[in-house]
């Protein structure tokens, strides 16, 4: 014990105050990188690593196994390849957050104004009264290239009008996403990733699409549903339902805003709750002759 204390004193000796702000720097950042983790596969598989890696030091350091210590010194550096592998989702999740967090002072685009969303506001309406599926969704920080590179290219000013007739059953382009950037629609029948979210797999095609792409960039996804005529809206990898006209208005101003999100407390949040989660109309019983 002594001998323990001894070494801890001998290494604080040796602190000057640049080695403590940058062991506080160095600390800051790791513990930055983990809140962003924080609710990811991420952070199950660090666990499970650094479960390992304490076990077998403390395996090989009780038993004095010193073939398990120096594979598992030897491995360290084999790490610098195999976590970005590994945590290739996470660690492009976690830059485009830092690249948003960046681009916050930038003056707010085109797709913000109260004209676009006054557009989606009155073609939602419509296309609920008519029963039209759509998933429309509007771009943000987050560039959705790869997404609308996958569609029919357009470069159309938004409407009411062009939204309703894109999504009519007898219209080629009614299939799919349609994508809206700064303004404009730049493509249509646009295919877009599934949430893999369990909770969300009782949802259509539709609504898992519309979250799926809320789960993997900041875009917001304006859907409504074919059977049903609801409204709903997905950000942030949660979805919205039973949206009247009013409730579809702030919160796409809400997020869409100068800000680009909801505070908590603020104008819009009481719309993200999870009692307004979507439920899924339930199949009819069938009656068994």
């Amino acid at each position: 014990m002594s001998e323990l204390t001894t070494a801890i004193g001998t290494i604080l000796g040796r602190l000057d105050p640049r080695s403590v702000v940058e062991i506080f720097i160095v600390a800051c950042l790791i513990y930055g990188l983990l809140l962003l983790l924080r609710g990811t596969t991420a952070m199950a598989l660090l666990r499970g690593i650094g479960a390992l890696f304490l076990v077998g030091f403390g395996l090989s350091t009780v038993f004095q196994l010193p073939m398990l210590g120096w594979l598992l010194r030897s491995s360290l550096p084999a790490m610098l390849i195999v976590i970005p592998v590994l945590f290739q989702p996470e660690l492009r999740r976690v830059l485009e957050q830092v690249g948003r967090g960046l681009r916050g002072f930038a003056a707010p685009s085109l797709a913000d104004s109260v004209e676009v969303v006054e557009a989606i506001v009155r073609a939602a309406r419509v296309l609920s009264e008519r029963r039209y599926g759509a998933l429309i969704v509007l771009e943000r920080d987050t560039g959705l290239q790869e997404y609308s590179e996958r569609g029919v290219p357009l470069d159309a000013l938004s409407s009411s009008e062009l939204l309703i007739s894109m999504f009519a059953p007898s219209s080629p382009l009614h299939d799919g996403a349609i994508i809206l950037r700064r303004g404009r629609v730049v493509a249509a029948r646009c295919t877009l990733p599934l949430s893999e979210n369990l909770m969300e797999r009782r949802l259509g095609t539709r609504h898992r699409a519309g979250i799926g792409i809320s789960e993997r960039t900041d875009a917001v996804a304006v859907l409504v549903s074919e059977e049903t005529g609801r409204i709903s809206l997905a950000a942030d990898g949660r979805l919205l339902s039973l949206l009247d006209e009013t409730e579809l208005r702030v919160a796409l101003l809400s997020l869409l805003g100068p800000r680009r999100l909801v505070t908590p407390g603020g104008e819009g949040w009481d719309l993200f709750q999870p009692e307004r989660m979507e439920t899924p109309p339930q199949p009819a019983e069938r009656k068994v002759p």
